[in-house]
């Protein structure tokens, strides 16, 4: 028994894989404290991936006015694509497509059918982290 438990613990010893910080065995740091600190890390390296709100409003706001049947005076951070600037609901599919290829990222169709104005343009595109 002793020279099983002694077999055990060699192959055992040869197997552990050193963690920075700390080890998996001995009551140290183990998993828990392992997968704590990937998703801190990946969560700090997300949150700096996303765009400035106001840049993602200056660049909408732009795609906006470029776009053929809108008068680019009525155009506002706040403006609603069917009630104030007299888009229908084809059109705002051509805007949606527009801003993707602006931001390089597809927007999914039941995302794209809630955005309705600029400022939820915005705010959907300034929430993902592969708008460029």
């Amino acid at each position: 028994m002793a020279a099983a438990a002694a077999a055990r613990a060699t192959v055992l010893k040869h197997l552990r894989v050193a963690v920075a910080g700390g080890s998996l065995h001995g009551g140290q740091r183990g998993f828990p404290w392992l997968l704590a600190n990937s998703l801190r890390r990946f969560s700090e390296e997300v949150r700096g991936s996303f765009l400035d709100k106001s840049e993602v409003t200056d660049r909408v706001v732009s795609v906006v006015k470029n776009f053929q049947k809108v008068d680019p005076s009525k155009v506002t951070p706040e403006a609603h694509f069917q009630n104030d600037l007299g888009l229908d609901s084809l059109d705002t599919v051509e805007v949606v497509i527009a801003l993707e290829e602006e931001f390089g990222f597809e927007i999914p169709d039941n995302e794209a059918d809630k955005i309705t104005n600029i400022k939820m343009a915005v705010d959907f595109i300034a929430s993902h982290p592969q708008a460029k």
